[in-house]
């Protein structure tokens, strides 16, 4: 999908972190930008400034991913306003560390309900209309390196960043097979400069006397970075998109130990 100009974006998880740095990159390249959070206040703020920033058309739309019917008002508003979607990024997310065994019902289905269940809403809400309209478009899934390889102690979070890869990739194949003119890609990013950390600590169950959200206190790359990525893999129809180079012979490993070795490989954060 090479001319971005005029096209219709839309973001979720768009008031801060990676998914504020794409509506910024796609206002860069003249598109027009729909941003959807969960958190209206915040929304609006950062709706605001992009607008004055860039003199994008910008849309903000305060949105639960976890629930379907505002996912579905989401596409139906983006519709209605600017008459069609060229590219939907289904960004939001939540983390939140401990031991396997010790995360209570409540919080695995937050976790997974944000990180799969948005992708899942947003590719039902979205994608069927993309195909309809029979314009070029790109879908992109945000999971992480955690899709690739498997971090101790985030088993909730792993456990829906791998589901995500896999369904990305049936997306991909089921448009190739019906010859359908919309690219997919998969975001895996490594340690990014976000909010993700503090925002999940502020929204998960139990709010603030929740589980304890430790801050990632490692150097992290700038979320621009990522969001210029994902604009070439969106012009370049990628479908991998990973911001850490460095990680690459870990994900080797892990496919060595599957096919060869049975070797489990235990990842470590990685600068970039």
């Amino acid at each position: 999908m090479e001319e971005l100009v005029g096209r219709v974006a839309v973001v979720t998880g768009a008031a801060s972190g990676i998914g504020l740095a794409l509506c910024e990159a796609f206002a860069a390249e003249g598109m027009r930008v729909t941003m959807a959070d969960v958190n209206p206040a915040a929304l609006d703020a950062a709706a605001a400034r992009l607008a004055s920033n860039t003199g994008a058309e910008v849309l903000a739309v305060p949105t639960d991913v976890m629930k379907w019917d505002e996912v579905a008002g989401l596409e139906a508003r983006v519709v209605d306003r600017f008459g069609a979607v060229h590219v939907l990024c289904n960004n939001a997310g939540v983390q939140l560390p401990g031991v396997t065994w010790e995360f209570t019902r409540q919080e695995w289905e937050w976790v997974l309900g944000v990180n799969l269940g948005g992708v899942v809403h947003g590719i039902e809400a979205f994608v069927r209309g993309m195909v309809e309209r029979g314009e070029p478009g790109h879908v992109v899934n945000t999971a992480s390196i955690g899709g690739l390889v498997a971090f101790p102690g985030l088993a909730p979070y792993t456990a829906a960043k791998y589901a995500v890869v896999g369904l990305s990739e049936c997306l991909e194949h089921d448009l190739r097979a019906h010859d359908v003119p919309i690219g997919v890609s998969v975001l895996c990013p490594g340690p990014v400069l976000s909010s993700l950390r503090e925002n999940s600590a502020a929204l998960q169950p139990g709010g603030e006397s929740g589980r304890d959200v430790p801050l990632v206190t490692m150097p992290r790359i700038p979320a621009a970075d990522v969001a210029a990525l994902v604009v070439d893999a969106i012009r370049n129809d990628r479908f991998w998109i990973l911001t850490h180079p460095g990680y690459a012979d870990t994900i080797r490993a892990r496919c060595d130990g599957i096919v060869d070795t049975d070797a489990l490989v235990v990842p470590e954060l990685l600068e970039r």
